[in-house]
């Protein structure tokens, strides 16, 4: 049974982010506030976690998945190397709508990749995301929490409505804004290039 909690934006409880926290850990899947829509959060590190995430959205396995982090020094763990010119963009636009496509540690899954060889890092701007990555200590999957071509969730109930009993816990932080997805620039390569136009301009 998928547990609902509730969560202040600005003061998430600590109990509840450990819960959270514990859940990915043990390889559940967990839904989550961000700055536009619910996110679906797997441990990004745990391959069988991150298969979960591609199956309970119905996502091809081609496409891959970004993750969120909590620091540059996060960033660095997930990232065989990071550019000077993201390291710029990170302290311009992190926290934020930002997502850097960077070439990939060998720690990170192939699920997470799609085979790519890069991962698209990001650092949140919503407290409750942020403290979640903290708290299970790695990077989290963060696609919208919805089945894929469904229109993305604001509240946690849209959530449960998709995914059922799907997921171990949703996090409610209340309605979230929606808007424009992140931006998604790809830094791997010289001149970097944009993959998808979003909130912020480069």
């Amino acid at each position: 049974m998928t547990r609902l909690v509730a969560v202040d934006r600005d003061a998430a409880p600590a109990a509840a982010i450990s819960e959270a926290a514990a859940a990915l850990r043990a390889g559940g899947l967990v839904a989550f506030p961000t700055e536009t829509f619910y996110g679906l959060g797997a441990a990004a590190l745990q391959p069988a976690a991150v298969r979960r995430i591609f199956e309970v959205k119905g996502r091809p396995d081609d496409r891959p998945l970004l993750v969120l982090v909590d620091s540059v020094v996060m960033a660095a763990e997930v990232a065989r190397q990071i550019p000077p010119r993201a390291r710029a963009l990170m302290e311009r636009h992190w926290p934020g709508a930002l997502t850097l496509v960077l070439p990939a540690s060998p720690r990170v899954p192939a699920e997470v990749t799609a085979g790519s060889g890069t991962v698209g890092v990001r650092l949140s701007a919503h407290p409750v995301a942020r403290a979640l990555v903290t708290a299970l200590g790695g990077p989290i999957t963060a696609p919208s929490a919805n089945p894929t071509g469904r229109e993305p969730p604001t509240t946690a109930a849209e959530v449960v409505a998709y995914f059922g009993d799907e997921l171990a816990l949703v996090l409610d932080g209340g309605p979230t804004p929606g808007g424009a997805p992140s931006t998604v620039l790809d830094v791997s390569v010289d001149p970097p290039r944009v993959i998808r136009a979003g909130a912020v301009r480069i």
